[in-house]
């Protein structure tokens, strides 16, 4: 998936599980202009993994191997926090 293709993106970032997407919708709408190239790559990366497997780390139920991923996963839970809750 191409990082200059937000549709694409935001469309991938709905998922059906609430839980995700109310870590994942806020990241992007609030932080995905401002990452890096790199960092763009690594959340459309992350984008393509299960659900359970996403459930899981954003809960802190475990962390991927890829230490680019858990490194986004960190990010996502930082951003998040700091911003506080955005209603969906």
């Amino acid at each position: 998936m191409d990082i200059n293709n937000k549709a694409r993106i935001h469309w991938a970032c709905r998922r059906g599980m609430r839980e995700l997407d109310i870590s994942i919708m806020p990241f992007f709408e609030h932080e995905f202009d401002a990452l890096s190239d790199s960092d763009k790559q690594a959340f459309v990366r992350l984008l393509q993994c299960d659900d359970p497997d996403l459930f899981n780390w954003l809960m802190n139920h475990g962390e991927p191997d890829d230490q680019e991923l858990k490194r986004m996963i960190m990010l996502i839970q930082t951003r998040n926090r700091d911003r506080g809750f955005v209603a969906m």
